[in-house]
């Protein structure tokens, strides 16, 4: 039988914090317990805040916690041409689209919606969903567009790329973290609308980046915080229609800072080098995540 393949994915765009000590320790406890292995993956597709002084960090603060991983480490930023090769395979199949939009069309189209008393659709994270205006151009027009330099990103045309599927969409999630239960949970990716899948300047975003690397890197098992639950309806639509392995998922709990939101790099939470110098130990970090 083959192992079970876990993986660790952070973002180099700022210092680990609890939060993502629980999301490594608990991989490390799941793949341990099923004779599992443990890969490690730095996304860092955007280029513009990921560092190698992050990175540094993240296999400091690894390794003080008594984390191992296989070698090598995948690098997204290694690895744009498998993301261009799946970009090219959805324009193909006309599953995406430029999208044109600016901030400013975006905020007049949902207000003149909204003008008429009607509300807005938000995604699960309260963000508006595009309006999608631009669908309608011409295959002749959006060549003209973007050959005229203007931004655009690439959005899934989710209807379509549903519309192709022909049977229910769904993900296996553990019940709990002891893989003894799984239970069938609905995908509703068009709650998303249509998500970014790559940008003009970068072939990739987080949703094609992911699935692709979870395929190409056997991943069976992905465990990730309850922040991604809902992520995962958009990931399960770009699995099916690039005919990728379906992992079995696992979104643990989150860590909340004191005003109850949870805690994010961006907020600049306390990390877990500040942590260390402060006297922390694995032991006593370990006891305040509650494992």
């Amino acid at each position: 039988m083959t192992a079970p393949v876990f993986r660790f994915a952070p973002s180099p765009n700022g210092e680990l914090h609890l939060g993502h000590a629980l999301s490594a320790l608990t991989n490390q406890r799941m793949a341990q317990a099923s004779s599992g292995r443990l890969l490690l993956r730095i996304e860092d597709i955007d280029i513009t805040r990921c560092t190698a002084e992050f990175e540094a960090g993240i296999y400091r603060d690894l390794a003080w916690l008594g984390i191992g991983w296989e070698q090598p480490v995948r690098r997204q930023s290694e690895h744009f041409g498998e993301y261009q090769a799946a970009l090219e395979r959805l324009q193909r199949e006309e599953l995406v689209y430029p999208a044109f939009m600016s901030r400013g069309e975006i905020r007049g189209a949902i207000m003149d919606h909204e003008a008429t008393g009607k509300s807005w659709p938000r995604d699960p994270d309260g963000a508006p969903v595009y309006p999608g205006n631009d669908k309608a151009l011409s295959a002749r027009e959006r060549r003209r567009r973007i050959d005229a330099g203007a931004p655009f990103a690439w959005r899934l045309d989710t209807a379509a790329a549903l519309a192709g599927l022909g049977s229910p969409l769904d993900w296996r999630e553990w019940a709990d973290g002891n893989m003894t239960a799984t239970s069938e949970i609905v995908a509703d990716p068009l709650q998303w609308g249509d998500v970014i899948i790559a940008r003009r300047e970068i072939p990739t975003s987080y949703h094609l980046s992911v699935v692709i690397d979870d395929a190409l890197q056997s991943v069976s098992h992905v465990v990730r915080g309850q922040d991604l639950y809902f992520a995962t309806s958009v990931q399960r639509v770009l699995q099916e229609v690039l005919e990728l392995p379906q992992p079995t998922y696992f979104h643990h709990r989150l860590v909340l800072g004191p005003d109850g939101r949870k805690l994010s790099k961006s907020q600049r939470d306390t990390g877990l080098n500040a942590l260390r110098e402060a006297g922390e130990t694995p032991e006593t970090l370990v006891a305040r995540l509650g494992l």
